[in-house]
């Protein structure tokens, strides 16, 4: 089963500073307003997530010690559960909330159609 969610080399590097700064990470989707439908990264457990939230992937990032786990909605994770989510960085300012805002670049999906059986 192919895995839901990736990372590009560049978010992969960025995920390798921040983790140097802020300690172990995780991201969250929830499709909601504002940069809802961009990933926003938090120290590990900043984020509450519940039974309104599904794990979609357990990231292995090259020199990073832990997994950074990749949340999202389940009701966004309805609308692209077809999809294979890539996880990229690009320059710009994004929400003040994720940790990258102050870098000047932000964290953003890319997504395509996932072969029939792929997901969490």
């Amino acid at each position: 089963m192919m895995d839901a969610v990736s990372v590009t080399p560049a978010a992969a590097e960025l995920i390798r500073s921040l983790r140097g700064q802020h300690g172990p990470l995780m991201f969250h989707q929830s499709g909601g307003c504002c940069d809802g439908s961009a990933p926003m990264c938090y120290p590990a457990g900043e984020f509450r997530t519940g039974s309104s939230d599904v794990l979609l992937a357990a990231l292995t990032v090259d020199g990073v010690p832990e997994p950074v786990e990749f949340w999202m909605s389940t009701a966004q994770w309805e609308l692209w559960k077809h999809t294979r989510l890539t996880v990229d960085v690009v320059p710009g300012r994004g929400s003040g909330f994720s940790l990258e805002a102050p870098e000047g670049v932000r964290f953003l999906i890319r997504s395509h159609l996932a072969a029939s059986g792929s997901g969490p």
